[in-house]
C-alpha cells in the first residue's frame, strides 16, 4: 500500500482575475488519484490521503510518483498550475516507512520553476513476500518476507504468510528494542476497537472482549454483520457467548512497533481450536502500550471508511500460520545431588559405630515447564545420582511467545513440601535460530534451525551444599533467582524438536540403544587439572576452592592490617598454590570457539572505549581518526586471523555445534564485510560509534555457550566455619588451550618458581598420649621424615630444616602508620577492703604478663603522640577501673562491669598511648625469629599455639620443611602430580586420606626470585552528583583509595554533593612480584570508595569506583595521566561520578631522582593536583538572576518564612538579602548576584553551580532547607558583547499609556450573534476540518494555532523560560529511604556565563541582566479556556468515565460538578472560567480532570500545572496570544489589554530599537530598519466589517513577525499522582493573562459546544418482491407471510414493522408503509448522537456517535413460532447504494461486498439528495456465501426539524397521512388471515382447491336424490299407472 498525504502547496500565481481553485492529483503507474479542490486560495491545504494499492508489486529503485496541480473548472477543463516529479527510491531500498517531501518546487510545461511548493508525506507498506534490497537492510531484516517460506527452518519468531498472500506478518521480535529498565514499571495498555466486518451468521450480536494481563474487558453489543463499535474501554463482565473467532497478540510486539502502538489495523480472527478452518471475520482495532514517558500517538479520524483496504492493512493471527511441534526432552541421569534429607536410621547407625552414608539422603526428579505446560520424571529413591531414562514430550506451538524452558530438580519429600536442589534453563534464542538476522545479509537460508541440544550436562547452582534440617535461607537461589552460590550438581539432557509429531504419551522410556550411544560419546572423560595462586590481596581468613565436587582447603592465615583499612595476607614472594585433579568431559572445542570470540570482543571494547573517550574529550581529528583506524584494522585482522575451530572429528559433537559454527561463522563474516565497507566509505566517526556497538553486540550475543557443561570453579571466602563470600570463575577463563593463544583467557600461570614443601610437625616425648613424634599439622597422622619421596616429575633441593609459621613473628603493629600500646593496671583486695597492687599488676587484656607503663620503650621509627592515660570510652567508672569477682580455682574474673560492689575482689584500668609511624623513618627490623629453634607453644593439644612460651604451657612443636622442586622446570604440569603423592616408603597412603581430603597433598607454593618496587600516584580532583544522605541535604565525603594492600584517605569536604578535592595520593613503595612487561598489560586496579563523614555512629557509604592506572615503565614515557570521569555504583545502581587518574611508575634500584615532581602542597600534609593532569582554568563571570523562591514546603514542622539564597561555584560563593515575607511577595530584593571563579576551559571538567536555600530562624539558627545542583553550564554560556539585554514582558506599559477601542466593539455585539460562525468554526477551520467550517473560511477570517503539545515544549518559546527558569529545590535523606529525593521548593532565575579578560586594565563586558521588572506582586484577571480532552484513561466500570472541570488557583478554587459529561474518553466541555488571583504567590495553576461518581468518592483522572509568572515575564507575549486581525467587532474581538502599536512600541523600547514610525495614515510602518505596507501585507486577503483601524491592523502584522506567541490552543497531557510518568489523556485548552493595572480586557470567546440538530428519515415501503416462500400451506402451497421491520443502528427500541402482506404465494409483497425515524444529528461531523441509558439503573444517558445507518429487513410471520429471517439490507445514509429503478434490475452485485472498495458514482450521501426511492436487495449469509433473501421497493427521504413541521407525516398511515398520502395497498384477493377471515379462507382456500369435488359432490348428490327420489316414486307411479285411478 502506497499512501500519499498532500498537505499544503505555498506561493500559487495569481489567476487574471482572482485566485485560483487548486486542485492536486497524484499519478503512479497508470493510476490517478484527486484531492479536493480548495477554493480562491494560493496557499491551499489540502490535508488529503491518497491511496494506491501496489497489487503484491513492491516497489524498486526506478518508481516516481507525478504530483500535479491544476486550477479546478466547473465547466471545463481544469488549467494546469505547475507540476513535479517525486522519486520513491528512498522507499523502496531503505527501512524507512515514510518519506516526508517539504516545499518541493513546482515547474510548468517548460520545466521552468513557477515559483509555488507543495509539501506532502509519502507512506510505504511493503506487500507480504516483498525483500527489500539485503545491502541496506539493517538489524536482522523488519519487512515481511525476513523469513519467507515453510516453518520448518525455524521460523520467525511470529506469523509466516504464503508467499504472494497479502497482509503484514508478525515480525522476528529479534530486532533492537530500547533498552528497558530492569525494575518493574506500570505500563497502559489501551485497545480501541472500531468496527467488524463479515462476521458470520445470520442476525448475530456481536460483542468483542479483550483479555490483557488477567482483566477482560467488552465493549457494547451490536447488531449485524459489519457492527461499529468505536469504543475503548476497560469494563469487567462476563457472559454465555458464543465464540465466533479469536486473535492472539504478544504485549511486546505491539511495544516493539514504531510509537508503540498498531493504529487502525484489521485482525483476521480465527477458531482457536482449528487453525485451519480460515477467517471468521475482521476487526479493525487500535492498541498502544504506553512506559513511562511515551506520548499517546494521536489517531487521525477519517471520514470515509470505504476506502479502508482490509487486506493489505491486515494483522494475521500467530495460530494461523504457527506449527504444532513436540519439543523432545530426553532426560538421562544426574550426578553430584547434595544431601536434601535428614534421617534417623543413618544418625542410630552412627551412633552405633556404623558406617554413615548421608550422600544418597535425596530423591530426586525433574520438572520441566515450558509455555504454561509441565511434565515430571519419575522419582528415584534415596540415590544422589539417580538414572532417570525418560524423555519428556511437550507440545506446544512454535515459533513460541515464550523463550526459556524451565528445568527444575526437586527432591521428593513424603510429608512436606517438595525441595528445590536446583534450576536451570533451556533458553530457546541460544538453541534455536530463524536465520533471519543473518538472512537478511547473506540470502543464506541454512542458518535456521529448530530447538536442538545435547546431549550434554547441564550444571545447576543454588545454595551452599551443607545439609540442614532448618529452612534453607537462599531457597529462592535453587529455584533460579539469582546467580547461585555453590555447584549442587549437573543433569545430562538432550533436546531434539519434532515437526507436527503426533507424541502418545507424555512421559516415555529411553530405548537402551539410544541410552548407549549417548554413554559411548559422552563418558570419554578427560582429566583437568586446576591451578590456583592464591595471590596476595585475597583478604581471607581461610580459603577453600571447589571445582564441582571437589574441595579442597587453602592454608589457614592470620591477617595483617596494613595502612588504615583493610586486612590483608602477607604471602610476599611465596604464593600458595592449590591443585585440583577432576574429570569431565572433553568440550575444549567448545570453550576454544567461545575464547575465541571473547578475545575479539574484548580487543573490540578496549578500541571502542578509547574512541568513545576520544569523542568525549574532543580530541583533534587525525587522534580520531587515528584511533578509528586502529579499531577497524585490528578487527579485521582479528576476523581473518583467529577462525574459530573445525568441529570435524571432535569428541561429544552434537547437532547444535554444528549450526552454532555456521550461525557464528556467517556472522563474523558479515561483521567482515560491514568493517571492510565502513573502512572504504566512511567519513563521520560518530556515526560509525552506534554500528561499532552493534558489532560488539553481534560478538556478545555470539559469545554464549549453551553447552557448557565444566562447572564453575567457586572460591570461598570463610572466617572459622562461617562463609563470608565467594566468587564464581567460570571454567572457560581458566581453560589452558592447545587449539590457539586466543583460544586460552589466562595467558599463562604464574611467572614465579613453583616449589613445592613437605611439613611435619616435631613434639616433645613426654606425655605425648597417643601422639607421634613426627606428625602432620594435625598431630593425627604419623609421619617420618625418611618416608618421604619426591613425586614422579619432582626432585628434593635442599636439606630438611626447621621453618617456624610465618604469621606468629608478625608484629602487632605490622602495616599500621599509627598504633595504640595497652597495658591493664590490676589491683586486688579482700571483701570491702583496701585496693593493693595485684600480684602481677600489668598484664595484657588475657592476663599474660607484661612490662609496665614506665618500662615501655619507643620502637623506632615512631613517635609517640600522647602521654600515658587511662581509657574512659568503655564501660568503666569515672577513673576507668572495672570490677570483677574471681571464682577458684580461676585466678581471674571471668566477666568485668563499671559499677564497684562490696564483694568484688579484682579490678583493672586499661592505660592506652597512641603513637605514630615517622614517615620515610627505616623503622628497625626486628629480625625475631621468635624461638631460637622455632618452637611454638600450647596450653593443650588443641589449643591455638603462640611464639612466647608461658607458665600455662604444657605442649611446644616445630615445624620442619623441605623444598622440592620441578625436575623438568616445566611450570604448571608438574604440579597435578602432586595430589595425594606423599605417601611414606612403601606406597601406603596415611589411612586418614580418605577421610581429608588433600591432607596428603603437599603445601605448593609459587616464589618470586624479584620484586619491583613501584610508586603510585592517585589524582583524585572531584566528584559530581552523589547521593545526599544527611539531613541537610548533602553528605561530607571523603575517597578511600586502596591499591592491592596499601590504602589512603582524602580530606573530607563538608557538606557537598560535588565535592572537589584536588588531592594526589602518593604510595610510595609498592612492592609487585612478577614480570612488569606483564603488569603493563594487565595492571592491578585502584579502587576508590567514597564514604559519608558522620560526626556519630559509622560513617555511610557513599558508592564505589574503579580506575585503571597508567603504567611507566621507564623514565622516558612522558604521557601524563588524564583526568577521566568515572561512573561510582552503589547497590547496583549509579550514585555519582567521579574525575580522577592514576599512574604507577616502576622504581629503579636506588634512583628516586627519575620520579616527576613532587606536586605542590596544600597545607602541611595535602598534595594538589600537579599542572599538566588538572584542567586548564580560565576566569570567568557567573551572573546570578535570583528572581525568587516558590512552594517552598515546611522545614522540621515550621514554614520557612525569611529565607536567603547561596550560590558557590569552584569554590567561590555569593548570598542574596533575606526575604522579609515569603506570603506578600516571594521574590530577593537585590535580583542580580556576581560571582568571578576559575573554571576549566573544558566543558567535562566544569563544577556544577550549587544552590543552596538557607532559612533564618530565631536563636541564630541558618539550616539548609533545600539545595539544587546544575550539572551543565553550557546552556548558560553567552556572548556578553551581543546586543541587547533580554528582559522581561511584564515591564508593561505604565496606566497611562492605554488606549483601547474598547467601547467601539460594543455596538457590534449585535451582528456577531447574528453570524451563523462560532468560535468552533475557527477552531474546525485552524486543524484543517475544512468540512466542519465551510461559510467561515470563505469569509476570511482569522485561524489559529494548534498544538499538539505543552505551548512551553514549543522549541521556539525557550520553555519560556527565557527570563527566568524553575529549579526543582530538594532535600536529603528521606525517612523512607527512597531512591527519588524529596523535592522541597523551587528556585526561580537564571545565569549568564561568560569569560572575563585576564587583563585586569580592560574593562569587564556589560552586565547581561538590566532593565528588569519590579519585582512586587501584581493582581491580575486569569481566563482559562478548556475546549475539550482526548483520550481519558477509563474510571468506571464500563470502560467510560464522566469528566468534569476542576481549577485551582492559590486559595481559590472552581468545581465544574454540574457540567459532568456522563460516559465519555472525548469530551468536548467548551468552558470558560475567570479569576482573579495574586502573582508570583499564585503562581501555580492547577486544571484538574475528575470522574464523577454518585455514591462513591469522585477520582481524579488527571491534572496539569501550569507556571503563570512564567508566562507572564515571558518576552514572548505568552499571557495573551497575537490575533490574526485587529477586530474591533464580531467573533474575532481584540482580547488584549494593549493596541497592537502600543505592543510594539514596548517591544521597540525592550530590543534596544528605535520606536516604529507611522506614516500615510497608517498605511505604512517603518520598524528596525524596514518598511512594512498594509496593501502588500493584506494583500489577497477578504476584508470584512470587522476589521480596526489600519495604524493598528499594521503593527499587529508587523508584530507577528517578530516571533511572539500567537493565539492558539494547547494540548496538555494529563499526569496522575499514583502514576506520575504515565500520560492520563490530554487537554486543548489555552490561558489568557490580563495585570489588573493595565485595565479591563476585551470580551471573552464565547466556546460553548455545538448542539446536534433534530432530523427526521422518512422511510416508505412500498412493495417487495422475490421474497424466499419460506412455508408451505395446507393445501401444499409455497407461500410466505412477509413484512419488513426497519431501524437506526443505536436507536434499536425505536423498531418499526410494516402489517402482514399474508399468504404471498409469488413473494411479492404490497405495504404502502411509512417508517418515521427521528435522531439527532451533527452535520459538521456528519455522526447521529445517541443518548440513552445503557441499563435502567443507569443514572444518565450514554451519548456516543455512530454514523447514520438504516437497517431493512424482510421477515416471514408466524403466529405460533418464532418468525422467520428472510434477509436484509444495511444503508449507510452517507454512502446509500444507488437502487435499481426496476426489480428486475435489482441484484446482489449492486452490494459491495468489503474486499473492493465501491466505486464513486455507486454511492451518494441521502443529506445531499434529500429523498430517493428504487429497488434494493435483501440477502441473508449461508455458509459463508450470500443468498438473495428478497428486494424492496423503498423511499428514502430525509427532512430536518423545519421542513418536518411544515409537511408533517404520520407513522403507517397514521394521520397525517400525507406528504405523500399512503392509500392502503391493492393486495391480491388471496392475503388475508385464515384466522380472522373464515370467508375469505372457505373462498380461497377451500373453493379453490376443491371446486370440482364440491361440484362432483353436488352432482353426485343431486343424482343420488334424484335416483334416491325416483326410488321413492316409483313404485306409486307404476300403481297410479296401472290402476289410473283418476281416469
Amino acid at each position: 500500500m502506497l499512501r500519499v498525504a498532500v498537505e499544503s502547496a505555498a506561493g500559487l500565481p495569481k489567476k487574471k482575475l482572482g485566485s485560483p481553485d487548486p486542485i492536486a492529483s497524484v499519478v503512479f503507474k497508470d493510476e490517478k488519484k484527486k484531492t479536493k479542490p480548495v477554493s480562491s486560495e494560493l496557499n491551499p491545504v489540502w490535508n488529503e490521503t491518497l491511496e494506491f494499492d501496489l497489487k503484491g508489486v513492491p516497489l524498486d529503485s526506478s518508481s516516481y510518483i507525478d504530483v500535479i496541480v491544476k486550477d479546478y473548472e466547473t465547466l471545463g477543463k481544469d488549467k494546469l498550475i505547475g507540476s513535479a516529479k517525486v522519486s520513491l527510491k528512498d522507499l523502496a531500498i531503505s527501512q524507512v516507512k515514510s518519506l516526508p517531501v517539504k516545499n518541493l518546487a513546482l515547474v510548468d510545461e517548460n520545466g521552468k520553476s513557477i515559483g509555488a511548493t507543495i509539501s506532502m508525506t509519502i507512506g510505504y507498506e511493503p506487500p507480504a513476500g516483498a525483500v527489500t534490497n539485503p545491502q541496506d537492510q539493517q538489524d536482522g531484516g523488519n519487512t515481511a518476507g525476513g523469513e519467507e517460506g515453510d516453518v520448518t527452518d525455524g521460523g520467525g519468531q511470529g506469523a509466516v504468510t504464503s508467499p504472494g498472500e497479502p497482509g503484514h506478518k508478525i515480525r522476528s521480535r529479534t530486532r533492537k528494542r530500547h533498552i528497558l529498565a530492569n525494575k518493574p514499571q506500570d505500563f497502559q495498555i489501551r485497545v480501541r476497537v472500531i468496527e467488524g466486518r463479515q462476521l458470520p451468521g445470520n442476525n448475530i450480536k456481536p460483542v468483542v472482549k479483550v483479555h490483557v494481563c488477567g482483566e477482560t474487558h467488552r465493549t457494547r453489543i451490536r447488531k449485524g454483520n459489519n457492527p461499529y463499535f468505536d469504543e475503548v474501554y476497560n469494563s469487567n463482565s462476563f457472559r454465555a457467548d458464543c465464540l465466533m473467532g479469536e486473535f492472539k497478540l504478544d504485549i511486546g510486539y505491539i511495544y516493539d512497533e514504531p510509537a508503540h502502538c498498531i493504529m487502525k489495523k484489521w485482525i483476521l480472527l480465527n477458531d482457536p481450536d482449528d487453525s485451519s478452518s480460515g477467517a471468521k471475520g475482521y476487526l479493525k482495532v487500535s492498541m498502544f502500550v504506553l512506559g513511562t514517558g511515551d506520548e499517546p500517538p494521536v489517531e487521525r479520524k477519517e471520514q470515509d471508511n470505504d476506502k479502508d483496504d482490509v487486506e493489505s492493512n491486515l494483522l494475521l493471527p500467530a495460530g494461523v500460520a504457527l506449527r504444532w511441534v513436540t519439543l523432545k526432552l530426553k532426560v538421562f541421569r544426574a550426578e553430584d545431588v547434595p544431601q536434601m534429607d535428614d534421617s534417623i536410621t543413618q544418625t542410630l547407625k552412627e551412633a552405633f559405630g556404623g558406617q554413615e552414608n548421608k550422600k544418597n539422603l535425596v530423591d530426586p526428579y525433574v520438572e520441566a515447564w515450558f509455555a504454561g505446560k509441565k511434565l515430571c520424571t519419575q522419582i528415584i529413591e534415596k540415590n544422589a545420582n539417580p538414572e532417570w531414562n525418560q524423555q519428556l514430550n511437550l507440545k506446544v506451538k512454535f515459533p513460541s511467545m515464550c523463550e526459556r524452558i524451565k528445568l527444575t530438580v526437586f527432591d521428593w519429600d513424603r510429608l512436606s513440601g517438595n525441595d528445590a536442589i536446583g534450576t536451570t534453563y533451556l533458553d530457546l534464542t541460544k538453541i534455536a535460530s530463524s536465520g533471519g538476522e543473518i538472512e537478511g545479509e547473506t540470502g543464506n537460508s541454512e542458518i535456521g534451525f529448530l530447538p536442538t541440544f545435547g546431549p550434554c550436562y547441564i550444571n545447576l547452582y543454588g545454595s551452599p551444599r551443607e545439609f540442614s534440617a532448618l529452612s534453607d535461607p537462599y531457597e529462592d537461589l535453587n529455584l533460579g533467582k539469582g546467580e547461585g552460590a555453590a555447584y549442587r550438581g549437573r543433569i545430562l539432557v538432550e533436546l531434539s524438536t519434532k515437526l507436527d509429531g503426533k507424541a502418545d504419551k507424555s512421559v516415555e522410556e529411553i530405548p537402551s540403544d539410544d541410552i548407549l550411544v549417548v554413554q559411548v560419546r559422552l563418558f570419554v572423560e578427560f582429566p583437568y587439572k586446576v591451578v590456583f595462586s592464591l595471590d596476595a590481596f585475597i583478604y581471607a581468613l581461610l580459603l577453600s576452592v571447589c571445582n564441582g565436587p571437589n574441595i579442597i582447603c587453602g592454608v589457614k592465615f592470620c591477617l595483617v592490617l596494613p595502612g588504615n583499612n583493610y586486612y590483608y595476607l602477607p604471602w610476599a614472594d611465596t604464593k600458595p598454590v592449590i591443585a585440583i585433579t577432576s574429570f569431565w568431559e572433553d568440550i575444549s572445542h567448545r570453550l576454544d570457539s567461545l575464547n575465541t570470540i571473547l578475545y575479539i570482543s574484548n580487543r573490540l571494547q578496549t578500541n571502542l572505549s578509547a574512541l568513545k573517550s576520544a569523542v568525549q574529550s574532543k580530541a583533534t581529528d587525525a587522534r580520531l581518526v587515528e584511533i578509528w583506524l586502529k579499531l577497524i584494522n585490528q578487527l579485521m585482522e582479528d576476523i581473518s586471523s583467529f577462525r574459530i575451530p573445525d568441529m570435524e572429528g571432535k569428541p561429544n559433537l552434537t547437532a547444535l555445534d554444528i549450526q552454532q559454527k555456521m550461525l557464528r561463522d556467517s556472522a563474523l563474516e558479515n561483521i567482515m564485510k560491514g568493517a571492510k565497507h565502513l573502512f572504504e566509505e566512511a567519513t563521520d566517526v560518530n556515526k560509525c560509534l552506534s554500528v561499532i556497538e552493534g558489532w560488539l553486540d553481534k560478538l556478545k550475543q555470539l559469545a554464549e555457550e549453551p553447552q557448557n557443561s565444566m562447572p564453575d570453579v567457586i572460591i570461598w571466602m570463610l572466617r572459622g566455619e562461617k562463609r563470608v563470600a565467594y566468587t564464581r570463575i567460570p571454567a572457560h577463563q581458566v581453560l589452558y588451550s592447545s587449539y590457539s593463544e586466543q583460544a586460552c583467557e589466562v595467558q599463562s600461570l604464574c611467572r614465579g618458581n613453583f616449589q613445592c614443601i613437605c611439613r611435619i610437625g616435631k613434639w616433645g616425648t613426654t606425655g605425648l598420649l597417643n601422639r607421634s613424634k613426627f606428625s602432620d599439622v594435625t598431630g593425627k597422622v604419623k609421619l617420618k621424615q625418611e618416608y618421604f619421596l619426591p613425586p614422579v616429575g619432582w626432585e628434593w633441593e635442599g636439606d630438611w630444616r626447621v621453618d617456624p609459621e610465618k604469621t606468629l613473628l608478625t608484629e602487632a603493629d605490622a602495616g599500621h602508620t599509627e598504633f595504640v600500646d595497652e597495658v591493664y593496671e590490676n589491683e586486688t583486695r579482700l571483701p570491702g577492703g583496701e585496693w593493693k597492687l595485684a600480684a602481677e599488676p600489668y598484664t595484657d587484656v588475657n592476663g599474660e604478663k607484661v612490662q609496665g607503663p614506665a618500662e615501655i620503650e619507643c620502637p623506632p621509627g615512631w613517635k609517640w603522640e600522647d602521654i600515658w592515660t587511662f581509657d574512659g570510652n568503655r564501660a568503666v567508672d569515672e577513673k576507668g577501673w572495672e570490677y570483677g569477682v574471681t571464682i577458684p580455682p580461676d585466678d581471674k574474673p571471668k566477666s568485668w562491669v563499671a559499677a564497684e560492689k562490696m564483694y568484688h575482689v579484682h579490678r583493672r584500668k586499661r592505660m592506652i598511648r597512641p603513637r605514630k609511624r615517622i614517615p620515610g623513618a627505616k623503622t628497625a627490623e626486628k629480625k625475631d625469629t621468635g624461638d631460637a629453634e622455632g618452637w611454638e607453644y600450647s596450653s593443650l593439644i588443641g589449643w591455638k599455639f603462640h611464639r612466647k612460651q608461658r607458665s600455662s604451657d604444657t605442649f611446644r612443636r616445630r615445624r620442619w620443611r623441605r623444598k622440592m622442586t620441578p625436575a623438568d622446570r616445566v611450570g604448571a604440569s608438574a604440579i597435578f602430580k602432586l595430589e595425594g603423592a606423599l605417601g611414606d616408603e612403601k606406597g601406603t597412603k596415611a589411612e586418614t586420606s580418605v577421610k581429608q581430603f588433600g591432607a596428603n597433598t603437599p603445601t605448593v607454593s609459587c616464589t618470586f626470585d624479584q620484586s619491583n618496587t613501584y610508586h603510585l600516584r592517585v589524582y583524585v580532583y572531584q566528584a559530581r552528583n552523589l547521593t545526599a544522605l544527611d539531613k541537610d541535604s548533602f553528605s561530607d565525603p571523603y575517597v578511600h583509595v586502596s591499591f592491592l594492600h596499601h590504602s589512603q584517605t582524602t580530606e573530607t569536604i563538608r557538606s557537598t554533593l560535588n565535592p572537589t578535592w584536588d588531592q594526589t595520593l602518593i604510595f610510595k613503595n609498592v612492592e609487585i612480584y612478577g614480570d612488569p612487561q606483564s603488569l603493563a598489560q594487565n595492571p592491578p586496579i585502584v579502587v576508590m570508595e567514597i564514604f559519608d563523614s558522620d560526626q556519630v555512629g559509622k560513617d555511610e557509604m557513599l558508592g564505589r569506583s574503579t580506575c585503571v592506572p597508567i603504567v611507566k615503565l621507564t623514565s622516558g614515557m612522558d604521557a601524563s595521566p588524564k583526568l577521566l570521569w568515572e561512573p561510582v555504583t552503589h547497590k547496583n545502581g549509579p550514585a555519582g561520578e567521579i574525575l580522577v587518574a592514576a599512574e604507577l611508575i616502576l622504581k629503579t634500584k636506588g634512583n628516586d631522582t627519575e620520579l616527576p615532581l613532587i606536586p605542590p602542597k596544600r597545607g602541611e600534609k595535602l598534595y594538589m593536583v600537579p599542572q599538566g593532569v588538572r584542567p586548564v582554568v580560565q576566569l570567568t563571570a557567573i551572573e546570578v538572576l535570583a528572581w525568587g523562591l516558590r512552594n517552598m514546603k515546611t522545614y522540621q514542622l515550621a514554614p520557612v518564612t525569611s529565607p536567603s539564597l547561596v550560590v558557590e561555584c569552584g569554590g567561590e560563593r555569593a548570598q542574596t538579602a533575606v526575604i522579609k515575607n515569603m506570603k506578600k511577595c516571594p521574590n530577593f530584593a537585590g535580583n542580580v548576584l556576581l560571582l568571578k571563579v576559575l573554571l576549566p576551559k573544558e566543558e567535562m571538567y566544569t563544577p556544577p553551580i550549587v544552590l543552596k536555600v538557607i532559612d533564618h530562624r530565631p536563636f541564630g539558627r541558618k539550616p539548609v532547607v533545600g539545595q539544587c545542583t546544575i550539572n551543565f553550564l553550557e546552556e548558560f554560556r553567552c556572548d556578553p558583547y551581543a546586543t541587547g539585554a533580554e528582559v522581561a514582558m511584564s515591564s508593561k506599559a505604565s496606566p497611562r499609556d492605554l488606549h483601547v477601542n474598547i467601547d467601539d466593539g460594543r455596538q457590534h455585539l449585535l451582528e456577531a450573534q447574528k453570524e451563523t460562525v462560532d468560535w468552533w468554526s475557527k477552531f474546525y477551520a485552524s486543524v484543517g476540518e475544512s468540512e466542519r467550517c465551510r461559510p467561515y473560511l470563505d469569509k476570511g477570517y482569522d485561524t489559529l494555532e494548534v498544538y499538539d503539545h505543552e505551548l512551553e515544549s514549543a522549541k521556539e518559546f525557550m520553555g519560556l523560560t527565557d527570563f527566568c527558569s524553575t529549579f526543582k529545590l530538594q532535600c536529603g535523606k528521606n525517612e523512607s529511604d527512597d531512591d527519588d529525593p524529596a523535592v522541597v521548593g523551587e528556585f526561580k532565575g537564571s545565569f549568564k556565563v561568560y569569560p572575563l579578560p585576564d587583563d585586569p586594565g580592560v574593562p569587564p563586558p556589560p552586565q547581561q541582566f538590566r532593565e528588569l521588572p519590579d519585582s512586587v506582586s501584581q493582581e491580575c484577571v486569569v481566563r482559562i479556556y478548556v475546549v475539550q480532552a482526548i483520550d481519558l484513561q477509563p474510571k468506571d466500570n464500563n470502560g467510560k468515565c464522566d469528566p468534569y472541570i476542576k481549577i485551582s488557583l492559590g486559595k481559590k478554587s472552581i468545581d465544574d460538578r454540574d457540567n459532568y459529561v456522563p460516559y465519555t474518553l472525548n469530551p468536548v466541555f467548551g468552558r470558560m472560567f475567570e479569576l482573579t488571583c495574586f502573582l508570583p504567590q499564585d503562581k501555580d495553576l492547577k486544571i484538574a480532570i475528575y470522574d464523577f461518581d454518585l455514591l462513591s468518592r469522585d477520582e481524579k483522572v488527571g491534572e496539569t500545572v501550569i507556571d503563570l509568572e512564567n508566562r507572564l515575564l515571558s518576552r514572548f507575549g505568552s499571557y495573551c496570544g497575537l490575533a490574526q486581525t485587529y477586530c474591533i467587532s464580531g467573533p474575532n474581538h481584540w482580547r488584549d489589554q494593549l493596541n497592537p502599536s502600543k505592543i510594539l512600541e514596548q517591544l521597540a523600547r525592550w530590543k534596544g530599537l528605535s520606536p516604529p514610525r507611522s506614516e500615510d495614515n497608517g498605511n505604512t510602518l517603518s520598524f528596525g530598519g524596514r518598511l512594512y505596507c498594509l496593501s502588500d501585507l493584506e494583500a489577497n486577503k477578504e476584508i470584512h466589517e470587522h476589521l480596526g483601524p489600519p495604524s493598528e491592523r499594521i503593527a499587529l502584522h508587523v508584530l507577528r513577525t517578530q516571533g511572539l506567541v500567537l493565539e492558539h490552543v494547547e494540548t496538555r497531557t494529563l499526569y496522575s499522582s499514583f502514576q506520575p510518568t504515565l500520560p492520563q489523556g490530554k487537554l486543548q485548552m489555552w490561558v489568557d493573562i490580563f495585570p489588573k493595572s493595565l485595565g479591563p480586557p476585551g470580551p471573552p470567546f464565547d466556546i460553548s459546544p455545538r448542539k446536534a440538530k433534530k432530523y427526521f428519515l422518512r422511510v416508505i415501503v412500498w412493495n417487495t418482491t422475490d421474497v424466499v416462500l419460506d412455508e408451505t400451506s395446507i393445501t401444499g402451497e409455497n407461500m410466505s407471510d412477509i413484512y419488513v421491520k426497519g431501524w437506526m443502528p443505536g436507536m434499536e427500541e425505536d423498531k418499526q414493522k410494516t402489517d402482514v402482506h399474508y399468504r404471498s404465494l409469488d413473494g411479492d409483497g404490497n405495504f404502502s408503509w411509512r417508517f418515521v425515524f427521528g435522531f439527532e444529528y451533527l452535520p459538521a461531523e456528519q455522526l447521529c448522537l445517541v443518548s440513552k441509558k445503557e441499563h435502567f439503573w443507569s443514572l444518565d444517558k450514554s451519548e456516543f456517535r455512530i454514523p447514520p445507518k438504516l437497517i431493512v429487513q424482510i421477515w416471514d410471520n408466524d403466529k405460533f413460532s418464532l418468525d422467520d429471517y428472510l434477509g436484509a439490507i444495511e444503508l449507510d445514509l452517507h454512502h446509500v447504494i444507488n437502487p435499481s429503478k426496476t426489480p428486475e434490475k435489482c441484484s446482489l452485485s449492486m452490494v459491495p461486498d468489503g474486499t473492493t472498495p465501491p466505486k464513486s458514482d455507486q454511492l451518494k450521501s441521502l443529506f445531499d439528495q434529500k429523498a430517493v426511492r428504487g429497488w434494493w436487495p435483501c440477502y441473508m449469509d449461508k455458509d459463508g456465501k450470500r443468498e438473495l433473501g428478497g428486494k424492496v421497493e423503498l423511499t428514502l427521504e430525509i427532512v430536518n426539524e423545519k421542513e418536518a413541521d411544515e409537511r408533517p407525516a404520520g407513522k403507517g398511515r397514521d394521520e397525517p397521512n400525507m406528504n405523500p398520502k399512503l392509500d392502503p395497498p391493492k393486495r391480491p384477493d388471496t392475503s388475508f388471515f385464515w384466522f380472522t377471515n373464515p370467508c375469505k379462507t372457505c373462498r380461497f382456500i377451500v373453493w379453490r382447491r376443491f371446486k370440482w369435488l364440491f361440484i362432483g359432490l353436488v352432482v353426485l348428490i343431486l343424482v343420488l336424490l334424484f335416483i334416491g327420489i325416483l326410488l321413492y316414486s316409483l313404485p306409486n307411479y307404476i300403481s297410479m299407472k296401472i290402476v289410473k285411478p283418476f281416469n
